[in-house]
């Protein structure tokens, strides 16, 4: 076991992570680093499933930064063979895969302290804590909103509660890629942009109108 496990210190890495919050987030859209971000599982317990892939990527300036992005595949010391059908992910095959804890150190480097986005963003967001506990290590930091909940502030959306299928359907987004977690991630960014755009249209949008009614991490 590594010794800042026994000792119950935190690692470097969790440190840095942490160092990035020292500076106040920008209070604007343009000025804002979003990471959107997709978790694929191999189930939908956050408390049991493990983590078989990340992806995300950047939003900078209204706009989806491709190189601005990042995948991990984890090493599967548990096997779900039900979901290989969703996910297309095997235990073997050819793609580099990392242990649990050496995913989650690339994963936090890479977001800093973004504002995260995801999709029904309480199991994604879940499954990371989840996996720092295992770790040892305090939730992830990080402002949140889930694509789900912004959706609803539409005019007349409030009570509905959409799949991300439904929703790339309503908004003519493709879904190349679907149930990937590069692909979704990618996707769900494409649907925040047009949220949001949907928001402007109708009233004047305010950035701290994005965090309203949101999940927050300490209940995650």
């Amino acid at each position: 076991m590594i010794s800042w496990f026994k000792n119950k210190n935190h690692p470097p890495f969790w440190k840095a992570y942490q160092n990035t919050f020292k500076d106040n987030l920008p209070g604007s859209f343009e000025n804002t680093r979003f990471v959107v971000f997709d978790t694929e599982t191999t189930g939908l317990n956050t408390s049991s499933a493990k983590i078989l892939s990340i992806g995300a990527v950047g939003i900078s300036n209204n706009k989806i930064v491709i190189s601005d992005s990042f995948e991990v595949y984890l090493r599967q010391v548990e096997f779900n063979p039900d979901t290989v059908e969703i996910h297309g992910i095997l235990k073997e095959g050819n793609l580099e895969k990392l242990d649990e804890a050496e995913a989650i150190e690339e994963f936090l480097k890479f977001i800093k302290n973004a504002v995260l986005i995801a999709h029904h963003a309480s199991f994604d967001i879940g499954m990371i804590n989840t996996t720092l506990k295992r770790m040892k290590l305090p939730k992830l930091k990080n402002k949140s909103i889930d694509t789900g909940i912004l959706y609803k502030k539409i005019e007349g959306k409030k009570d509905n509660h959409f799949s991300l299928d439904i929703l790339c359907d309503e908004f003519d987004i493709p879904k190349h890629d679907r149930h990937t977690a590069s692909g979704d991630a990618f996707i769900t960014a494409l649907l925040f942009l047009k949220i949001i755009s949907k928001l402007k249209q109708e009233r004047t949008l305010l950035y701290s109108d994005l965090f309203k009614n949101q999940y927050k991490n300490s209940l995650l």
